[in-house]
């Protein structure tokens, strides 16, 4: 995908209809899912959507993904904070297991102070 990083995000703010600008996002990594699940993944990449509610830079576009589990967390608390808003979920914990490697994974998020959706995007 050159120049865009392998895991991408969008985020949208649903009770406003519009891109959620200023979500803080970190992505980690465990090779298992019996290490995810006892703590040992790392933290591998991190970013703060734009003003299109979109986190393109979430890992280095170099960056070569490898089987495993891989969180992508959505500090939502703090975007809330930033409207004057208090959050029922202060975070969103997105997690997937690749086995085989695609160049490419979009995980959107579409919140609002009491719920979220998410899918695999494209």
């Amino acid at each position: 995908m050159g120049g865009v990083s392998p895991i991408t995000s969008h985020v949208l703010d649903a009770a406003r209809g519009s891109p959620a600008q200023g979500v803080p996002i970190t992505i980690s990594y465990a090779s298992t899912s019996q290490a995810a699940a006892t703590g040992l993944s790392q933290v591998i990449g991190s970013g703060v959507t734009n003003s299109d509610g979109r986190c393109p830079t979430l890992l280095e576009p170099t960056h070569v993904l490898q089987p495993g589990v891989y969180t992508v967390r959505f500090d939502i608390k703090t975007y809330f904070a930033l409207h004057g808003e208090k959050a029922f979920y202060p975070f969103v914990d997105v997690t997937f297991e690749i086995d085989t490697p695609a160049p490419h994974y979009h995980i959107p998020l579409n919140l609002a102070p009491y719920s979220y959706t998410t899918y695999r995007g494209s």
